[in-house]
């Protein structure tokens, strides 16, 4: 347990979290959360958007860092209709290139 003042803000209030506490909920200054009261105890939560864009599928994986990232399976050569021969297969083209539409 760690306790923490509230200090005044302007016409509010806010505490201020600890690195640690911060590093142990997996969150980062200037990052949304959720507030919520129940049975008389305050839970803080990462905010999830109302609409999971890339954008923020990206920023979560670089909020989780490296360490969290799923282990890479080799599943074997390609077979049949999972063999993609397109521009990006070649290497002819690059995800950026996709994404502004090149």
């Amino acid at each position: 347990m760690t306790q923490v003042q509230i200090s005044k803000w302007g016409n509010s209030s806010a505490i201020r979290l600890p690195k640690a506490v911060l590093d142990e909920l997996g969150l980062k200054p200037g990052q949304s959360v959720e507030l919520t009261v129940k049975d008389g105890k305050g839970i803080i939560e990462p905010a999830r958007p109302k609409k999971i864009t890339l954008e923020w599928i990206i920023s979560e994986m670089d909020r989780l860092g490296p360490e969290n990232s799923p282990e890479t399976v080799e599943w074997g050569p390609d077979r049949g209709e999972e063999i993609i021969d397109d521009e990006y297969s070649r290497g002819e083209i690059t995800l950026d290139d996709l994404l502004k539409g090149r």
